[in-house]
């Protein structure tokens, strides 16, 4: 199976909408409409986390059936898991937190790695590295907007996508920081939802969370 080519920047991918879904899939059979849905709201940034046996299989899956979706992999905590959705097809990598390893494989990979931090100095780890673009978790817990207000300052440069703890009565609070380009969350893609194949659902909580 070969996929389109389609190099993206951690830049472009972090401006690519305000909010990237966190697809947990149980049934494969679940893959494609769950999102065609979130596309039907113009959500085209789809993170398909590794906590699910058939999560490889949606990565693939869901690039060849819709080229116009950017689709990566959360949940990617080692190399050898970064290099599993690599060759799945998949545009980028999340990870929860980081370890000098999967760091070192992430940059030296073709596909961004945004790596996970909740604290100052695992952020100048990866800062060290390069990264610029890192992911703020588990967001709420670790101080929420409070604490990204506090990063700013001695990091000017960094920019975040926060996750975790974030629904649809705060998550408009964490894009009005400068530091913040985007939010990830699982409020638009309720389990209830989708267990009852209600899509019309995830369309419109989608379509809610547009600017």
């Amino acid at each position: 199976m070969s996929f389109p080519n389609w190099a993206l920047s951690p830049e472009e991918l972090f401006s690519m909408g305000p909010v990237v879904p966190v697809m947990v899939i149980d049934d494969i059979a679940d893959a494609l409409p769950l999102a065609e849905a979130l596309l039907a709201a113009d959500i085209r940034v789809l993170e398909v986390t590794l906590r699910t046996s058939v999560a490889l299989e949606a990565i693939r899956l869901l690039r060849d059936a819709l080229p116009e979706a950017v689709v990566g992999a959360g949940t990617v905590t080692t190399p050898e898991q970064l290099a599993e959705v690599t060759a799945a097809g998949a545009q980028f990598a999340i990870s929860p937190g980081i370890t000098i390893e999967l760091l070192k494989a992430g940059a030296a990979g073709p596909i961004p790695l945004l790596p996970g931090v909740a604290t100052i100095s695992e952020l100048m780890q990866a800062h060290a590295l390069g990264y610029r673009y890192l992911k703020f978790f588990p967001a709420e817990a670790a101080g929420g907007t409070a604490m990204l207000k506090s990063i700013a300052g001695p990091f000017p440069d960094v920019q975040f996508c926060p996750t975790g703890g974030i629904h649809q009565n705060n998550f408009r609070d964490y894009l009005a920081l400068p530091n913040v380009r985007c939010v990830g969350g699982s409020w638009i893609l309720p389990k209830t939802a989708i267990a009852a194949k209600n899509w019309q659902e995830i369309t419109r909580l989608s379509a809610a969370a547009r600017p």
